[in-house]
């Protein structure tokens, strides 16, 4: 069952910071999530919300920010928003990455990075995975380039969500946890989709969604797992 840190190590450090990456490399996850949004200047951002709001000593619409402007902002008044390149970098293909596109705009600059490091770096396809809730954005990556692995994400509705994958031939289903059932995760198997739910922090949550034999967990905590 993999182990799969959200945002990193969200339980343990701020959230996706590249200090909250190494903790969980240092925690042997299989794979991290992270989330994307794109600067002013078109560069892919590792930040959760469309603001910088919440998690920095700075406001505004991160797509209204450049890099250089981004880069000045503080999370927890020490570190920086990183941007995918350097999480890239830093994992270097210790586990994979499921990069969850916040938009449509960032499809294709993302399949662009994960070429790059492909064909320049020799990184396998399966050390990426990609996932939203914006199922045009996933519908653009299978178009763009049906070799990256797509998660398909839903809070809401698994049948749905089940037609999606087949259609877009995706590896895996992100369901919300409370979705699942042991029933419905062996039939999402059988059709040969692997399924990830998020966020599972509690103990007894874990230990009864493992009962279910999930492909892996997505946790703020992965030492729990």
């Amino acid at each position: 069952m993999k182990k799969i840190g959200h945002r990193g190590v969200k339980g343990y450090e701020p959230e996706n910071t590249l200090v909250s990456f190494q903790k969980a490399l240092d925690m042997q996850v299989d794979g991290i999530e992270l989330d994307v949004h794109l600067s002013a200047d078109d560069e892919l951002m590792v930040i959760h919300d469309e603001t910088i709001d919440r998690t920095t000593n700075g406001k505004g619409f991160v797509n209204k920010l450049s890099l250089r402007e981004l880069k000045a902002f503080r999370i927890d008044d020490k570190h920086q928003i990183p941007t995918l390149k350097e999480v890239f970098d830093l994992v270097n293909q210790n586990c994979f990455i499921n990069i969850e596109l916040k938009n449509y705009e960032t499809a294709e600059k993302v399949v662009a990075l994960i070429e790059k490091y492909v064909v320049k770096k020799q990184w396998k396809y399966d050390r990426f995975l990609v996932s939203s809730f914006d199922w045009n954005a996933l519908q653009q990556v299978a178009f763009l380039n049906d070799k990256i692995p797509i998660g398909v994400l839903t809070e809401t509705n698994l049948d749905l969500a089940q037609a999606f994958a087949k259609f877009i031939q995706a590896k895996s289903i992100h369901p919300h946890f409370h979705l699942l059932t042991k029933e419905n995760t062996a039939q999402m198997q059988e059709k040969g989709l692997q399924v990830f739910p998020w966020t599972i922090n509690e103990i007894e949550d874990i230990q009864k969604i493992k009962a279910f034999n999930v492909n892996g967990i997505i946790t703020d905590f992965p030492n729990r797992i």
